[in-house]
């Protein structure tokens, strides 16, 4: 395989937290990017940290105004200098209110998982190899089953709710949307055979500090605002996604499986175990300064709820997860610098 430097990726959704992570990671590692946003407002909180990369001709950006009209991509194929060789798709359709489950989670997923793939097939070169896609643990995971204690799951399972949860709660349609949203992918690749192979990455909760800072607690994205509530809590949160990985682990993931020929043609859990009462064990042991701001409620005792599996990822992306306590320290220090004492 040819040298990083020698090769271009397209990033989609690169001014997310996720986004920020990767392509400080693919900027490092020497690759050629183009970073995909819809705007380019969406653009301007990470152009002054990756000014010398953009002034170099390493980094371009390019705009993607709705990432569910193949069409829209033309421009960011076109951007690039050389043939793209590599795409990472972590971009996802995004509605500020949701009035009709089909309509505003559904629909949009599907037609957003798809849209990247008709337009690589379309607007890319033979250059390009794979695209990896972020889905997410609510791919794995079935709502229907609650809790689950005792079970733990794998790359191998689905969930299985699908059209029908436009009928039922936004939360189960958005899983619903993510698990429809892969399928639709993977049929893609079934029946048209493109001359690229595909890779997904199903996070569960991303933790984890932000390439750019956190500047207002209540701006952060759904996991960090999750994980930001133990400051100053009253009591322990119940289980609400569990698992946890750290935002430059999957970052590196998503490169990984770039990277990795063996990867190709797989779906990657990536992450482990995650609950309130563990956080709050490793934060209060990580970082004793902070002990009178995060409860304490019950020790070591950890509650009944499904485990998950991502030691393949491990074995075949090689990467290493941090630990529990390490995320937490990082994560905790940036939400203590906007808000240093109780409220």
């Amino acid at each position: 395989m040819s040298s990083p430097s020698e090769q271009t990726i397209l990033v989609t959704g690169a001014n997310g937290f996720i986004g920020g992570h990767v392509l400080q990671q693919a900027l490092a590692k020497g690759y050629n990017v183009v970073a995909a946003v819809r705007t380019a407002k969406s653009a301007s909180k990470f152009r002054p940290i990756f000014s010398s990369q953009e002034s170099s001709g390493q980094l371009t950006w390019a705009y993607v105004p709705d990432i569910t009209v193949v069409p829209d991509y033309a421009s960011a194929f076109s951007a690039a200098e050389k043939p793209i060789t590599g795409i990472l798709h972590l971009a996802s359709p995004f509605s500020l209110s949701v009035e009709d489950n089909k309509r505003d989670l559904l629909e949009p997923a599907v037609h957003g998982s798809l849209a990247i793939l008709q337009a690589a097939n379309k607007y890319a070169t033979p250059a390009l190899k794979r695209v990896v896609i972020t889905s997410s643990f609510a791919s794995n995971l079935d709502t229907t089953k609650g809790s689950r204690p005792g079970y733990t799951y794998t790359d191998a399972d689905w969930n299985p709710q699908g059209w029908e949860t436009a009928d039922m709660d936004s939360s189960s349609a958005y899983c619903a949307s993510k698990a429809l949203a892969e399928k639709a992918a993977w049929d893609f690749i079934e029946e048209e055979k493109p001359g690229f192979d595909l890779v997904s990455i199903n996070p569960p909760w991303v933790f984890g500090p932000h390439v750019d800072g956190v500047e207002d607690l209540a701006k952060l994205n759904q996991s960090s605002a999750a994980l930001s509530q133990l400051l100053d809590a009253k009591a322990i949160p119940p289980v609400d996604f569990g698992g946890f990985v750290d935002a430059r682990d999957i970052a590196a993931a998503h490169i990984l499986a770039l990277e990795k020929p063996e990867a190709g043609g797989n779906r990657f859990i990536v992450g482990s175990h995650f609950d309130y009462q563990s956080a709050a064990d490793a934060l209060r042991k990580e970082v004793p300064e902070l002990r009178e701001r995060i409860p304490e409620g019950t020790p070591g005792k950890l509650p009944e709820v499904y485990g998950m599996d991502g030691s393949r990822a491990e074995r075949v992306l090689g990467i290493k997860y941090r630990t529990l306590g390490e995320t937490m320290r990082d994560a905790f220090a940036e939400y203590v610098k906007v808000k240093p004492v109780a409220a």
